[in-house]
């Protein structure tokens, strides 16, 4: 599929005295210079965690999970001379996999209704009898997989950021370089899109575990 890179993250400041660059940092300055061997490296260090973040976002089987890893890898290299070693490079490689995967949800906006990425579909109908706290945890994120493809950018990156890869407000707000209150409103509209999906059941609505962060 085509490749349609994001726009580079802003960096996720580190608060407080100025510390000097660590090790990784350098490899990616390095990197960013031309290094090709640095570049390697870096592209090793980081490529669990922005494979796992790509992983949680889509779903480990999603058809085009393998070739969005590698666009973020890719658009990991390109945005290394922006990066200003304001955090540590997995950092920024991790909501830049965020963006390429929630591109890729809104580029395959019709799911295969019989492919479910976690769970069968007769695990899944079994489940609503007997709920689990592992079985709820794996629906509330396939409904939000599903409608990061419909809800508008900075929407889908918060909620991704937040509901699937579960950082906090406050690291939501660093990265995004938005005020607490403004991701808590990006949140609370997505939410109300979340709500709309599920009124067909809204048994859900307790079992996702809608409250909070309002």
């Amino acid at each position: 599929m085509a490749a349609n890179l994001p726009t580079p993250p802003s960096e996720m400041p580190v608060p407080g005295p100025a510390k000097p660059p660590s090790a990784a940092v350098e490899l990616a300055r390095a990197a960013a210079a031309g290094d090709v061997a640095a570049t390697r490296r870096l592209l090793e260090a980081v490529a669990p965690r922005m494979t796992r973040v790509v992983h949680a976002v889509l779903g480990a089987r999603h058809p085009d999970a393998d070739d969005v890893v590698q666009q973020s890898l890719i658009a990991l290299v390109q945005a290394l001379p922006g990066f200003r070693g304001e955090c540590e490079p997995v950092q920024y490689g991790s909501r830049i996999a965020v963006r390429t995967a929630v591109a890729a949800r809104k580029r395959v906006r019709t799911l295969d209704s019989r492919r479910d990425d976690d769970v069968d579909a007769d695990a899944l109908v079994s489940s609503r009898q007997l709920p689990s706290d592992a079985m709820r945890a794996t629906r509330r994120k396939e409904i939000i997989r599903e409608l990061l493809a419909e809800i508008p950018d900075e929407q889908a990156e918060s909620m991704a950021l937040r509901f699937v890869l579960g950082w906090s407000l406050e690291e939501v707000a660093q990265a995004t370089r938005a005020p607490v209150n403004t991701v808590r409103s990006r949140l609370r509209i997505a939410k109300q899109a979340l709500k709309k999906r599920i009124e067909a059941n809204p048994a859900f609505a307790e079992e996702l575990g809608l409250e909070g962060d309002s």
